[in-house]
């Protein structure tokens, strides 16, 4: 794909070794079988696969490499995977088991120079910094959370989201905790925020609830790649159809 060609991601957040799916991360349902579900993935039109195993930070446990593994040997488009990573061979691991691209996100925050090391190593093509944050009303900016949501650090998103580029990312993943599983479209304030301040691919993540959702995402919020979850796990709609609607609002995509 080109560098103008925008990307539908589908994600598999990952707990228990099943597909799950919450609202602003609690509350999770079942939503299936992620090997079945990838493979479903690949063959309606995703551009990538991002498998989040969720609980793998908070339960601190290694990810659930043999999913990975298996997912990786049936599918052949690109394939993030994160979730527990916390070392350069953790990310060596995920790599070797057949990802394309490994998601860091409560290491790198707690060791920026994970980031420096993964790509020096491996280049930064494949290094996603993962950030969920959520709007602080009293101070009035979007702050970082660590551990699946669960921590909170006061630290200003565009504040880490720099240094992560600085450091090493070649990609931000970028979340929205209070759009999380919500359906009522992106956070389009903290997108523009992120990528007219960055120069690295920003993927949004975080309240896709229909194909103008990710329009938006692209066209008002900046970002190159969309990524959503129930609206697809649950068949609300297809990839196919979200990426012909996408392109008639004149967003370039792969059909």
């Amino acid at each position: 794909m080109d560098e103008l060609t925008k990307r539908i991601i589908p994600c598999l957040d990952i707990k228990n070794g099943r597909v799950v799916k919450g609202i602003n991360f609690v509350n999770l349902v079942d939503a299936g079988d992620p090997v079945t579900s990838a493979i479903a993935y690949e063959e309606s039109l995703a551009d990538e696969l991002c498998f989040l195993d969720i609980t793998a930070s908070s339960d601190k446990r290694d990810i659930l490499i043999h999913l990975v593994e298996e997912i990786a040997s049936k599918i052949f488009i690109p394939f993030t995977v994160g979730g527990g990573i916390r070392t350069l061979d953790d990310v060596r691991g995920v790599l070797q088991m057949g990802a394309d691209k490994v998601s860091i996100n409560t290491a790198a925050f707690e060791r920026p120079e994970l980031l420096t090391e993964s790509s020096e190593i491996f280049g930064s093509q494949c290094i996603v910094c993962a950030i969920d944050a959520r709007f602080n009303q009293e101070r009035e900016r979007f702050e970082i959370y660590l551990h699946g949501g669960r921590t909170p650090t006061g630290r200003e998103v565009l504040d880490w989201a720099q240094e992560a580029e600085f450091a090493g990312a070649g990609e931000i993943l970028l979340t929205s905790m209070d759009r999380d599983g919500t359906k009522d479209g992106f956070d389009i304030p903290m997108l523009q925020l992120i990528c007219e301040n960055t120069n690295i691919p920003v993927i949004a993540s975080g309240g896709a609830g229909n194909p103008e959702h990710m329009s938006e995402a692209i066209l008002r919020g900046g970002a190159d790649a969309v990524l959503a979850a129930s609206i697809f796990h649950f068949g609300e709609y297809s990839i196919k159809e979200t990426k012909h609607a996408m392109k008639e609002m004149g967003i370039q995509v792969r059909l």
